[in-house]
């Protein structure tokens, strides 16, 4: 009898405390839950780790922040930590700030940071900051893109010589048949002022890409954080990677989101090496 109570005891009291998971990591290969310190075991022998985000999802930008803390911690190498969110011709005000010699206030205000910055992107700045690694701005100025967006990669050309400093050298090949490249042309199809919207997302991802092969080195892991798009299927800024040095040992992450984070949705198997789930229903930054 006592048994019995007691196995009935534990059969409430663990029922009533099921947990409910923020996210749930994947293997890209296997398609296998893992757990976060497997998943960091994976990026040791990295020379780039990609982190594709959701830009507006709170618990990505945590989790962004732990792969970065582990790193810290785990790897041998020299990290250089690089971001979609910040523009090339922003990188002396970058460093001002980094350096000590302009306040927060003075960066915030003259860099393009995001609307997010603060609750986002500003503790793996400091956190990066703190321990002394270099934080690379890698994109491309947006009045670029955007002229590409209206007028194509041929308008790039117009530009000053001081100008072409910030994006990746010209001329610039688009693969059009990339399936990224293909699912914007199609998402996009229809659109007033699609235009040359593939081009624009190409000028972003060759200057992401040359920016970021211009400071790693052999003895450093590159950590880049980006939305998910330019670095799906290895597609993107991996594919100007590998397209100049094929050699690179390129990890990706990315962030997908799931009603149900128990299984792996059949959509999002094989979009990068490690895949985290994480609840639709998670609380958005903006």
């Amino acid at each position: 009898m006592k048994n019995s109570l007691l196995i009935l005891f534990l059969f409430f009291a663990f029922g009533a405390f099921k947990t409910k998971p923020a996210y749930q990591i994947f293997s890209g290969d296997k398609e296998k839950q893992i757990d976060f310190d497997r998943m960091m075991k994976g990026l040791e022998d990295a020379d780039i780790v990609f982190f594709g985000e959701d830009h507006n999802n709170s618990i990505c930008h945590w989790l962004e922040l732990q792969v970065l803390k582990s790193l810290a911690e785990t790897s041998g190498k020299d990290i250089i930590v690089g971001a979609e969110m910040f523009e090339s011709d922003d990188q002396l005000i970058l460093n001002e700030y980094l350096s000590g010699l302009i306040k927060e206030e003075h960066f915030t205000k003259e860099a393009k940071v995001w609307d997010n910055y603060k609750t986002d992107y500003a503790p793996m700045v400091q956190f990066a900051n703190e321990n002394h690694y270099p934080f690379i701005a890698t994109n491309v100025p947006r009045r670029y893109a955007n002229l590409v967006a209206r007028n194509g990669l041929e308008s790039l050309n117009q530009l000053d010589k001081e100008a072409k400093k910030y994006i990746a050298p010209l001329p610039i090949s688009v693969d059009y048949n990339l399936s990224s490249y293909k699912e914007m042309n199609e998402m996009m199809a229809g659109h007033m002022g699609a235009g040359f919207m593939v081009d624009a997302q190409a000028i972003k991802d060759a200057t992401m890409a040359y920016f970021i092969e211009e400071n790693i080195t052999k003895k450093s892991l590159l950590y880049h954080l980006n939305g998910s798009f330019h670095s799906k299927n290895k597609e993107g800024i991996v594919y100007y990677l590998h397209k100049s040095n094929p050699k690179l040992n390129i990890i990706t992450i990315m962030v997908v989101d799931q009603d149900d984070i128990d299984e792996l949705e059949e959509e999002n198997k094989g979009l990068a090496d490690f895949i985290i789930a994480i609840p639709s229903d998670m609380t958005k930054t903006y």
